[in-house]
């Protein structure tokens, strides 16, 4: 009850709630909300009461999955546990409560991994690669897992050392399949079994593209975590990012918060009671694209306009980035910035009996940190792929045919003009909950 209230009632996002119901906020939300420890990693959710996990059987009709693990390269026995096998353990859940209507499990479009062109709201059947490399055994996977973990152990690693090795033993399962990085593999991995598995349950996987700040709903501009472009954002707006690494022509497909939950509301109502599996890709890359260098010029707009202020009350005065739109490009840049400078300040530090040492040690993590970035993040720097929303649209009709009322149940990524977006909600929104 101290997480839930701390961690999520307390936020900025539900002052709306707050201002409605006042002094009766903690009596609506106990009628509407039963706060449940538990483990999505463990058999039956974690959940240990005995006679609780009864009730929710009985009671329960739509389970919703988000719990997800989105680090790009988290660790492999984690990431597995949670965004592979947790998708199992919410699954066998459902199975057991008598009212089930819907199973809606939350994935991403970034399952595709580097896939170009048109990419279709189609399943992935259970062992299925993208390079088509011999046929991937997700059971095995586990044991690979498990077997390096133990292995790690008994040669006594340390805590630091065995994440480093989980971490890198997930990318290298990744690639070898044909995944950019751990956490789309492993949430491919978790949809493949649900496909699998569910039987005649019905099933709805949402895959949203990046999920930018709301756009409407409950206020516009609200944004927790810094995600993916939003780190360009923040580096930008602080004046820590000169250069940036992509092609200009790539779409960046964003689709605001809110849009995605009003999708997965109208979905659950849609497939209730339906045996059937439907996928639905949440985007705007199809409908409503927006290239890299629109979102540089709204960035330079921005913060030229409204420049940060740093710890010195001194506006940080930004500039045009110098785009390097091709990874050679990149190395050029950085071998001739940095990694020459470096060599040079090792040289000093050895003639000096190592008097530059932590200077020397302090740039080499830096530079080993932006490199690791970079090869996480370049797949999507250089994406060539567009999500079809064939499924989704089809779902917008019928809301429409329905009279849902979609002024409220609203998910249409064509109304947003995405420079009155950035320049009146993103940005001011990750000013107000990101820049600290």
């Amino acid at each position: 009850m101290q997480r839930f209230n701390t961690e999520v009632i307390a936020k900025d996002l539900f002052r709306v709630l707050k201002e409605k119901c006042g002094r009766n906020l903690n009596s609506f939300i106990s009628q509407k909300v039963v706060v449940v420890p538990g483990d999505i990693a463990c058999e039956n959710l974690g959940v240990k009461d005995t006679d609780l996990l009864k009730e929710m059987w009985k009671e329960v009709d739509v389970v919703v999955n988000l719990a997800a693990t989105t680090n790009f390269d988290e660790r492999y026995d984690v990431s597995l546990d949670i965004n592979t096998f947790g998708a199992v353990h919410a699954l066998n859940f459902s199975k057991k409560c008598s009212k089930l209507k819907v199973h809606v499990h939350v994935s991403t479009a970034y399952v595709s991994g580097e896939k170009e062109g048109l990419i279709s709201e189609t399943p992935y059947y259970l062992g299925e690669t993208l390079n088509g490399t011999s046929e991937l055994d997700i059971d095995r996977e586990r044991e690979v897992a498990e077997e390096t973990l133990k292995q790690l152990r008994v040669e006594d690693s340390s805590q630091e050392s065995i994440k480093s090795a989980m971490k890198d033993l997930g990318i290298q399962r990744a690639r070898k399949y044909g995944w950019p990085n751990t956490y789309v593999f492993t949430k491919a991995m978790g949809e493949m079994l649900l496909g699998h598995m569910k039987e005649n349950m019905p099933l709805v996987i949402i895959r949203p593209t990046i999920v930018s700040s709301t756009y409407k709903e409950p206020f516009p501009g609200w944004v927790e975590g810094i995600r993916t472009i939003d780190s360009l954002a923040v580096s930008y707006g602080k004046g820590r990012l000169t250069c940036f690494l992509g092609d200009p022509t790539t779409v960046i497909d964003l689709i605001p918060a809110d849009m995605v939950v009003n999708a997965m509301i109208v979905a659950m109502v849609a497939h209730a009671n339906q045996p059937n599996e439907t996928i639905y890709h949440i985007g705007s890359s199809l409908s409503n694209p927006m290239d890299s260098t629109m979102f540089q010029e709204y960035g330079l707009q921005y913060f030229t306009k409204h420049p940060w202020i740093d710890k010195e009350g001194k506006p940080v005065i930004v500039g045009k980035v110098k785009v390097l739109s091709t990874m050679d490009n990149f190395r050029s840049y950085i071998t001739i910035r940095y990694l020459l400078p470096l060599k040079g300040l090792q040289l000093l530090n050895a003639a000096c009996c190592q008097y530059f040492r932590n200077e020397y040690l302090n740039m080499y993590r830096k530079i080993k940190y932006v490199m690791r970035l970079i090869d996480l993040y370049q797949p999507y720097l250089f994406f060539k792929g567009v999500f079809d929303d064939i499924n989704t649209e089809k779902l917008r009709r019928a809301a429409k045919e329905s009279n849902v009322e979609t002024d409220i149940f609203y998910f249409d990524p064509k109304s947003i003009k995405w420079g009155d977006y950035f320049m009146g909600i993103h940005l001011p929104g990750i000013v107000k909950y990101l820049f600290k």
